[in-house]
């Protein structure tokens, strides 16, 4: 009789059976996607909600930001009541307790809920004071934001009790208006432009023959390059490295390139300001020990920014008085830096390069939150309220920035930044947000860890899929109420069979031809996907031969001829660079239809896999009499192309891994 009697007691105090008060009310279901986490996560907490009082969140203590939030946005047409809130106590203890707020309509913060981990396998009310009792001390209904915010241990389990009316969602509808062009990018150092050895300043042929196999170039522009002494800026020559900016920026537009700037890492004067054990120059883009949350703690690198805009973009029609060279000579007849304003040359600059850099450690990190403060001092000096003098856009208004790529794509990261601009920048008249950047930029390489090699586009890759993540960012653009694209500034696949990030071969074709395959195929993923603009890593490789990730990406030669992935982007560039999608007809195999000004049609097709697949093709074509069918070709100017007739509206093609171009007479 004992032995059950214990057995029953034990059962009721790990079920929770044992506390005082009924539950009254509702239980909240929440949409568990919509929490957001302002720390660098590979995991969500879809424990906390999944009914399972053994399961525990995963990042806790790992994660890189101490105490990290965790925010879910209750929308402008819904509401919610909370009344009652309690969470399971399960094994482990709290140094940090774990807290609940909310964020009222005038972002008033105030704690509801405190964890502190001191009972066992029990229920737990919000104050750990009454921990039987889980009603709260009042029902709160004005309610934007619902804060999690983490301490050394989570409960296993949160329930809330009240109501929740939640809104319908909008459904995502890919209307692409970028041509088949942009999707070809490059990423590129200056160096790549020159031979330094003769003349740094001279751009040299050969090099600039091989840039025009691209659609665009992104230049990764060192922020000291420009102010190698804190407020002496130089561009022509630069005095950190004896660059002539002038003449790259001035040939890539006579040229028909596009060039996004990428402004990044930190001088050296700033630098400095570091402990020597914690530089990097790729730390945050502020002097050290600054509130990272401020956007006055910027201001030098904005500062930066509107000197750029300033002589490169294309308002003629600033204050002299504001724009600044250091006009010393480095030596005995030196070229001397004049000041010039509005040469119209640069139609889009990038504030910094993956400023969610977890391997790093928090030294050069930001939060979501954190990033917004310093893209808003960045954009245009926090609403002009850090001085003349500071922020792109008050250089030039027309100048579009964007933000800097993630490394680890995930919308959370933007919907941090998104709420911070609700909070300190507001809404315009028309009830926008005003948000301080103009495009949303990720990177994303495919490739499998487990498998240590990359893989196929459309393939898994670490649990994520490429098109998934695109129509994520490309949604919540939508749900902005904007007209805001979304770019992918890096992507890629090595060549040395050693990286973890390698192209492949496949039966007959070589790790060069799968790169070029697989390239290819990515940029018709993301335009298929609603992404506008691809950029990929990069022009031409940092370290070959080492076998380090990313070190053999490169798509030219050692002498600055084609690999096949820069043939076959020329080919299409040439051929159907006006092209925008449509809509995709088919998936497996792949088929896409793109439309042109002329109202050509044009199908791409192709089966999306990685084991050298083939197989046949039959495209419905009523009322049509022939296509021109194109492939594409390894080392050749131009695609291979055969005319076919199409028969009783029906046309027969072979296709393969490598996209088929079909033209619609």
């Amino acid at each position: 009789m004992n032995k059950y009697f214990f057995i029953i007691i034990i059962f009721f105090s790990c079920s929770g059976f044992g506390n005082n008060e009924p539950l009254n009310g509702n239980k909240i279901s929440f949409e568990n996607t919509r929490w957001y986490q302002m720390t660098h996560a590979e995991k969500g907490i879809n424990e906390l909600f999944d009914g399972k009082l053994t399961s525990s969140v995963a990042v806790g203590k790992n994660s890189i930001v101490n105490n990290y939030e965790i925010y879910y946005p209750i929308y402008e047409n819904e509401s919610i009541k909370i009344d009652q809130i309690r969470m399971y106590d399960g094994q482990g203890s709290n140094t940090v307790p774990f807290n609940i707020y909310i964020v009222d309509g005038n972002w008033k913060r105030k704690k509801i809920a405190e964890f502190t981990g001191e009972s066992y396998n029990k229920w737990v009310g919000p104050n750990p004071l009454n921990s039987d009792q889980f009603s709260l001390d009042s029902s709160f209904q004005d309610i934007k934001y619902i804060v999690l915010q983490s301490g050394d241990v989570f409960p296993t389990e949160i329930e809330f009790y009240g109501t929740y009316k939640q809104s319908v969602p909008r459904p995502l509808v890919i209307r692409q208006k970028s041509p088949l062009k942009n999707f070809f990018g490059i990423n590129a150092f200056e160096w790549d432009f020159v031979d330094s050895k003769k003349d740094a300043e001279r751009l040299e042929q050969k090099r600039m023959d091989a840039i025009q196999s691209f659609g665009g170039v992104r230049h990764y522009l060192d922020w000291e390059r420009i102010e190698e002494k804190e407020g002496q800026y130089t561009f022509n020559p630069s005095h950190k490295g004896g660059w002539n900016y002038d003449t790259l920026y001035a040939t890539l537009k006579g040229l028909n390139i596009d060039v996004l700037v990428c402004l990044k890492t930190l001088p050296k004067w700033m630098l400095e300001s570091y402990p020597s054990d914690l530089r990097d120059n790729e730390n945050v883009p502020a002097r050290f020990g600054k509130n990272l949350s401020d956007p006055i703690s910027y201001v030098e690198q904005a500062r930066a920014a509107f000197q750029f805009a300033a002589r490169y973009g294309s308002t003629k029609s600033i204050n002299k008085d504001l724009v600044k060279v250091n006009s010393s000579a480095r030596w005995t007849n030196d070229k001397i830096n004049q000041i010039q304003i509005g040469k119209g040359l640069i139609k889009y600059i990038e504030c910094d390069n993956e400023r969610d850099k977890w391997w790093k450690g928090r030294k050069a990190y930001q939060t979501g939150r954190e990033y917004a403060a310093n893209l808003s001092a960045f954009y245009d000096g926090h609403k002009q309220k850090m001085g003349k003098g500071v922020g792109v856009k008050n250089a030039d208004p027309s100048m579009k920035v964007v933000m800097g790529g993630l490394a680890n794509p995930s919308t959370d990261y933007l919907k941090g930044m998104i709420d911070w601009c609700k909070e300190n920048r507001g809404f315009k008249k028309d009830g926008a947000i005003d948000l301080c950047w103009d495009v949303i930029n990720f990177h994303y390489y495919t490739n499998e860890s487990s498998q240590k090699r990359g893989v196929a586009p459309e393939k898994e890759s670490n649990g994520k899929y490429a098109a998934s993540l695109a129509q994520s960012f490309v949604d919540l653009a939508q749900n902005l109420n904007r007209d805001m694209p979304v770019w992918v500034t890096e992507a890629g696949y090595d060549l040395d069979q050693n990286s973890p990030n390698k192209a492949i071969p496949i039966k007959e074709k070589t790790a060069m031809q799968t790169q070029a395959d697989w390239l290819l195929r990515t940029s018709l993923l993301y335009s298929r996907n609603g992404v506008e603009k691809v950029f990929f890593y990069q022009l031409r490789d940092d370290n070959p031969g080492t076998g380090k990730i990313y070190a053999s990406s490169g798509l030219i030669n050692k002498d600055f001829t084609n690999k096949t992935a820069s043939d076959y982007m020329k080919q299409t560039i040439a051929m159907f660079g006006e092209f925008i999608f449509v809509k995709n007809l088919q998936s497996n195999p792949i088929v896409d239809y793109y439309a042109n000004v002329k109202k050509q049609e044009l199908y791409i097709a192709y089966v999306p896999d990685e084991v050298g697949n083939q197989k046949t093709l039959q495209l419905s074509l009523p009322g049509k009499k022939t296509a021109i069918i194109y492939t594409p070709v390894v080392g050749a100017a131009s695609m291979l192309s055969k005319t076919s007739k199409i028969e009783n509206g029906k046309l027969v093609v072979p296709i393969s891994e490598t996209p088929t171009f079909i033209l619609v007479n």
